[in-house]
């Protein structure tokens, strides 16, 4: 038997013993006992569910669901499971380590990086605005694992004005209204999940994308049936961009509090959605060292170098403007929660604030939207819920019968301290365990 035999008999073996351990399709597992955050706002205390095909069959209190001879059964009492969560606002690609470079964005970062985030228990991510070129659109159509992979392909901003270095070339930059258009109707052949758009001069650093241009940018798009999210940073412009009939922000309003005039534009447009990318403006909002830097979970993805480089930039030296901001923005999330703004969670993950934590933040920002406000469980219908509404996975996003079986199991109760969010005892994509041990391994 020659090298080419021996390898194809190693391969067939490897897809043998996997196939050996996945149950089969028909087959029922039945998990007891567990705390159940179901993603919509309830909880059942001490829950059974069933879970057939990769979707959740039945679920209710233990003594209400009807479990089947032959049923495998999974023992979760002590348990809490929630659904995996959902970010809508990530930057993939261009992070591989401590390396940020657009060389790093290739097939290979892109799986992995959903890797990553699957082992933070994160059903699905949205590339908002970064990709490049088709690779974008074969990943998502192709990838089979890790978390489900959206993308809005390129951006739109004006020329040479897109997120920071390496980022800035991803978008398209225009200068017309009929460049725009014709833009958009390239990117519509491609079906992105999104347009996502930059309206924002960074601090004058580069030019904001000019109003007539966003216009027509929004108004085609809408044409082809696709939804725009804007990333802004000034009350005015996301005041404008609601006249000009925007679906959604990428960011909170930053550099005033939010007035009436806004809450009673969202109220008139019910299904807008807001991401706070809380985590974003981390080192402010904790103003110190948070506890999870000393969690096992770091060390599971993240090299020792890397914890450090977090740790270090929460003893940076913060000046007065960067504390207001922080306080400001904490304040207009609550706001927007307290009039009932269809809040989501998106972290920035992959940019340039975001850093390479991919899974980490998602959970961190859960922490950080409860300092601003909102409830433990109403962060959680944040992350699972809602972000799957805002990116059309109705599938996903609540522990009920019917969906996709994307839930997280963790030793503790985020109800009671959300940090224990970070708690995760095993991760469940499509009713199939994920095997974190070896995604450890391999990062290790």
């Amino acid at each position: 038997m020659g090298p080419r035999d021996l390898a194809a008999a190693a391969l067939a073996a490897a897809a043998l013993l996997a196939a050996q351990r996945q149950p089969p399709a028909s087959s029922v597992t039945t998990f007891e006992g567990a705390r159940v955050i179901a993603g919509d706002g309830t909880t059942i205390d001490n829950a059974t569910f069933t879970v057939r095909g990769g979707r959740f069959a039945q679920v209710g209190p233990t003594g209400g669901v009807a479990v089947s001879a032959g049923s495998r059964r999974v023992d979760l009492r002590g348990k809490t499971v929630m659904p995996a969560l959902v970010d809508a606002h990530v930057h993939l690609g261009y992070r591989k380590g401590q390396s940020f470079t657009a060389d790093n964005y290739t097939r290979d970062t892109l799986l992995d990086t959903l890797d990553r985030f699957a082992f933070h228990g994160v059903a699905a991510v949205f590339e908002a605005g970064t990709g490049r070129g088709e690779l974008p659109f074969l990943v998502r159509s192709d990838a089979r694992s890790g978390a489900r992979y959206l993308t809005a392909g390129r951006g739109f901003a004006m020329p040479h004005a897109g997120p920071g270095v390496p980022m800035r070339d991803a978008p398209f930059g225009v200068t017309t209204e009929a460049e725009a258009r014709e833009d958009v109707r390239a990117l519509a052949a491609r079906r992105p999940d999104m347009i996502k758009i930059w309206v924002d001069d960074r601090g004058g650093t580069v030019e904001k994308l000019k109003p007539n241009l966003y216009r027509a940018i929004i108004d085609e798009a809408h044409r082809h049936g696709l939804r725009v999210m804007a990333h802004i940073a000034a009350l005015d412009d996301a005041k404008d961009l609601l006249r000009a009939g925007v679906d959604g922000f990428g960011h909170v309003v930053r550099d005033r509090d939010v007035d009436d005039e806004l809450l009673t534009l969202l109220r008139q447009r019910p299904n807008v959605f807001v991401l706070e990318t809380l985590w974003g403006e981390r080192t402010a909002i904790y103003q110190g060292k948070p506890a999870w830097l000393d969690e096992p979970l770091l060390r599971a993805t993240l090299s020792a170098a890397e914890v450090a480089q977090l740790a270090e930039s929460f003893s940076r030296p913060l000046t007065a403007e960067q504390r207001d901001g922080a306080r400001r923005l904490l304040r207009n999330v609550a706001r927007l929660n307290a009039a009932g703004v269809r809040l989501g969670l998106g972290t920035d993950t992959g940019g340039v604030t975001g850093g390479q934590y991919f899974g980490l933040a998602s959970l961190v920002e859960l922490e950080l939207l409860v300092r601003a406000g909102l409830t433990p469980a109403q962060a959680i219908v944040a992350g699972t819920r809602t972000s799957a509404e805002i990116l059309g996975l109705d599938d996903l996003g609540t522990v009920a019968t019917g969906k996709s079986a994307d839930f997280v199991v963790l030793d503790a109760n985020p109800l009671d301290d959300i940090g224990r969010a970070r708690s995760v005892s095993a991760v469940f994509m499509r009713g199939q365990e994920l095997d974190r041990a070896s995604l450890r391994s391999r990062w290790r």
